[in-house]
């Protein structure tokens, strides 16, 4: 196990390492010659060397901190997003510069020309780079203070020729990942967030898992918030992978009773959980069925049970419903098995919390892609549709960017299936 973690951190070091060098060599190659360069060389090294140094002592106190110092790990996981993530972009671009400066020098050099400084020089594509990386630690840095308060409402129908006709304009909110622990407090954006869910007059709330990071504790002060939120059919849940007390070092004691906890909290919010069962909804002479497994994942925690949900459903012949956490559970339970689903709600990838969607040029993209297929918004497979939230809270990274936290409306209408 220490041999694992001593190559995992020596592989992370390397890669941070060449990351930091060609940003400073963008910085080098444009401003050397200035007469600040001398001082700001070494603020630059200086800054980096306390965030790192802070980094590496979060890394291994995060056990402690997270209970003791919440506030001083959310601040400098921020500070290392916020002065990292930025240099991807002008790394790329230096990449392009030195390829260029190396074939300029060669070309120098066959001539027979004076090489001094060719691979020195400022370019066009290092103003870019610098322009880029600024622009993206900006974007972080709203990202961070009210890219994570900008609240989305997504209006999605969900067209299906099997939706009985007594469900036509059926509103579902589906809410994701409130991940609350990851708040200090209850800040006002939130608690309006969440009062936003009344005004859409949903005939039910559905929320598909990860109401907190660790602990069923970190939803105490949220269970009023949530209570105040109410439906005609009611309101539903299941579990997510978070919801286990799984990522902390907590006795198997420790985690049932947070389980049990979250779960009161969860009936004190007005919620009915669905762990691995079902309800059957009927209106004048029809019914159709919602469902909700415990969490199912690819790589995580499989504790759902598909068949246990539907059994004496009838799903077979009503329009159904399910509450799933991660999606990977559409792909390999539902689409593999032919599941009689026609309908499934996912979270869990939130977006990656980056990304850029522009409907309109059809641009939809998120780091979340390079994991998942489908990780954000509606898909239809044949005559089955997965809706992926892009979650209501923040997880490691305190911020969004392009990736606004989502209340999900959707409206269930009669008709032919089309994504």
């Amino acid at each position: 196990m220490l041999e694992r973690l001593l190559i995992g951190l020596t592989f992370v070091a390397v890669f941070f390492f060449v990351i930091e060098f060609f940003t400073y060599r963008a910085l080098w190659k444009a401003y050397q010659a200035q007469s600040w360069w001398e001082v700001a060389r070494k603020g630059w090294w200086g800054v980096h060397v306390v965030v790192w140094a802070a980094f590496l002592a979060a890394f291994f106190m995060w056990p402690t901190w997270r209970g003791t110092h919440p506030v001083l790990l959310k601040t400098i996981m921020g500070a290392t997003f916020a002065l990292t993530i930025p240099k991807f972009f002008v790394v790329a671009i230096q990449l392009v510069d030195e390829l260029r400066a190396a074939g300029v020098w060669t070309w120098l050099k066959v001539s027979g020309k004076p090489t001094e400084g060719a691979m020195a020089r400022g370019s066009f594509l290092n103003v870019l780079a610098q322009g880029v990386g600024a622009a993206a630690f900006m974007g972080m840095g709203y990202g961070i203070t009210k890219g994570k308060y900008a609240y989305k409402v997504r209006d999605i129908k969900v067209s299906h020729p099997n939706v009985p006709k007594a469900f036509d304009g059926l509103r579902l909110v589906q809410l994701s990942d409130a991940h609350l622990g990851s708040f200090d407090g209850t800040p006002e954006p939130v608690l309006a967030a969440l009062k936003k869910v009344q005004s859409l007059q949903p005939d039910a709330v559905l929320f598909t898992g990860d109401l907190v990071n660790e602990l069923a504790d970190e939803a105490t002060p949220w269970v009023d918030a949530f209570a105040e939120i109410t439906a005609p059919l009611g309101k539903f849940s299941v579990m997510g992978n978070h919801d286990y007390a799984d990522y902390g070092p907590f006795t198997d004691e420790q985690r049932e009773a947070s389980i049990a906890q979250l779960k009161q909290h969860q009936r004190d919010m007005g919620f009915t959980m669905l762990d691995n069962d079902h309800v059957v909804w009927t209106k004048d002479g029809a019914s159709m069925v919602l469902a909700g497994v415990e969490n199912w994942g690819k790589g995580f925690r499989k504790s759902g049970d598909l068949a246990k949900a539907l059994e004496n459903s009838g799903a077979d012949s009503r329009f159904t419903v399910l509450m799933s956490h991660d999606p990977t559970h559409y792909e390999l339970g539902i689409m593999e098995d032919r599941a009689p689903v026609e309908l499934t709600l996912s979270g869990h990838t939130h977006g990656m919390q980056m990304g850029i969607e522009i409907p309109w040029l059809g641009i939809k993209w998120s780091p979340s892609s390079i994991s998942y297929k489908r990780w954000g918004g509606l898909y239809l497979e044949g005559s089955q549709y997965l809706h992926v939230n892009r979650g209501f809270g923040v997880l490691g990274f305190p911020g969004r960017v392009g990736m606004p936290p989502e209340i999900t409306l959707l409206t269930l209408v009669r008709g032919e299936a089309k994504a």
